[in-house]
């Protein structure tokens, strides 16, 4: 026959029990909730950082297809104009130089065929048109390398741009320089600025 004190005493084991194995469910529970909130945090940095790069490369590959496209996706619209007129001024130099080169070249050419029908149209003799070909075939193939770089630089630009868009510029960041001075045990005055980067 149970006591009055056995019966305490197994009330007591049963509500520890019952304890323990609540806390052990609360423990879980907290667990899994981290756990759920470390990879919430993690899928939205994910998120974030695909956004982040998908835009930069969709303005790259805008860029590389139609140059100044790039900059127009990343809202900078002033670029597109300035990148045009470079690419058409230096187109119109090379196609200029080209034609003046291929005249040149053609009446060189005229001098050295035995074709009666082919005259040097020019007033110049064979190596000055040499001289004239050289020249404007360097210039023809400097308008194209500045051209493949005004091209590759309009590339970049836009990538750049797109992943500058989601550069931190606010308040937080505070940047101060300021003059320096101080008397050291010499009693010397050293000067100079100071720099003082803040994150709030």
């Amino acid at each position: 026959m149970l006591t009055i004190f056995d019966e305490v005493k197994k009330n007591i084991y049963i509500l520890l029990l019952f304890f323990f194995a609540s806390s052990f469910c609360v423990a879980q529970q907290s667990d899994s909730l981290r756990l759920s909130y470390q990879h919430d945090s993690i899928q939205k940095k994910r998120a974030v950082k695909k956004a982040i790069y998908s835009t930069a490369r969709k303005a790259t590959i805008m860029s590389a297809c139609l140059p100044g496209l790039g900059q127009i996706y990343n809202k900078k619209y002033w670029k597109a104009p300035v990148i045009y007129v470079a690419l058409g001024g230096l187109a119109y130099w090379g196609i200029s130089n080209h034609t003046k080169y291929k005249y040149y070249s053609n009446n060189l050419r005229a001098i050295y065929d035995d074709d009666p029908n082919t005259n040097n149209n020019t007033l110049y003799s064979s190596d000055q048109l040499i001289t004239q070909k050289k020249y404007y075939e360097k210039y023809r193939n400097m308008a194209i390398l500045a051209g493949a770089l005004v091209y590759a630089l309009n590339i970049i630009d836009a990538n750049v741009d797109a992943h500058l868009k989601t550069f931190d510029v606010s308040d937080d960041l505070s940047l101060q320089l300021k003059p320096y001075y101080h008397l050291n045990y010499n009693h010397n005055w050293q000067t100079g600025v100071s720099i003082k980067l803040t994150f709030k």
